[in-house]
């Protein structure tokens, strides 16, 4: 029975049975007897029958929440009683500017609950991020917020708030950013993060074509290149970058553009007590930071 209930988990996270067996490394005709062996020791059905997506009625909803948290709990069957004997591994994505500032601070108390848990700390964008997180590949994601609602099983806990601002040339004189943008030579945020996408829809709304010859990620890489006097940037004011080099200003964009927003993408069920433990401390340092 209990390889059935992973099985629901597992359909309920992917979709389809053949997702959910391409997964698994189990054929499709495994899966759907899987389920159908549930569904009659059970005495109902728990999925729609129509299409080819796996939709969950009401009673397989309820039932999914009741095989989580089975499934957890025989898990946890053998686990050590204390935290420091805890020998498992968590994996972490996480964006860059994030990395050195508040989750190492977090890893410190972190690693003093849990010495012998391993943690896998993967870099990337957010889409791919929260991609990850979807496909069950990350235990917890420290991202920018998507500009769309994540799926219902995941679950968004907002961590910080960054101020964006226009990235000059100490040289550069005046305030006004939109003449600024419109006749210096402009470094364009990656449109493939959501924090590019967001300085993209800003120009847009402000009716502004910059002169654009280069497109980065790295937003230290971004200030380097200002200081040296090789155009101008809307960057986030993130904690690595500041205080800014002596050969850069910032220029505020508020309240024309909106805060950039990153926090901590998880599973909303079935969390584990070391992913517990991280958000908790990931959260008590930005507390502090703030």
């Amino acid at each position: 029975m209990i390889q059935e209930l992973r099985t629901l988990i597992a359909v309920a996270r992917h979709g389809t049975f053949a997702a959910t067996g391409a997964r698994l490394g189990l054929t499709q005709a495994a899966v759907s007897g899987h389920i159908r062996r549930l569904e009659e020791a059970l005495g109902f059905a728990l999925f729609e029958r129509t299409g080819r997506s796996a939709i969950l009625n009401a009673a397989g909803l309820r039932t999914l929440a009741r095989a989580e948290e089975i499934v957890a709990r025989v898990d946890s069957i053998g686990h050590a009683t204390r935290d420091e004997e805890w020998t498992g591994s968590l994996k972490v994505g996480a964006i860059a500017s994030v990395q050195a500032t508040v989750l190492a601070r977090a890893l410190v108390p972190f690693h003093a609950h849990f010495p012998l848990c391993r943690v896998h700390l993967s870099p990337g964008v957010s889409l791919q991020l929260v991609d990850r997180i979807d496909a069950g590949d990350l235990d917890l994601a420290i991202l920018i917020r998507p500009p769309f609602d994540p799926p219902r099983d995941l679950e968004w806990r907002p961590l910080i708030h960054e101020d964006y601002a226009l990235l000059v040339p100490a040289g550069v004189e005046g305030d006004d950013w939109h003449a600024i943008i419109s006749n210096q030579p402009f470094i364009q945020y990656d449109r493939s993060s959501f924090g590019g996408r967001q300085v993209e829809r800003f120009l847009r709304k402000a009716s502004l074509r910059p002169c654009e010859w280069l497109e980065i990620d790295d937003i230290e890489a971004m200030v380097a290149i200002v200081e040296r006097g090789l155009g101008v940037t809307i960057a986030p004011l993130t904690e690595m970058i500041l205080p800014l080099p002596q050969g850069v200003r910032a220029i505020s964009l508020e309240p024309d553009l909106v805060p950039r927003e990153i926090g901590i993408l998880s599973r909303r069920r079935g969390l584990s007590k070391v992913a517990e433990m991280l958000t908790h401390c990931l959260l008590e340092q930005a507390d502090r930071r703030s």
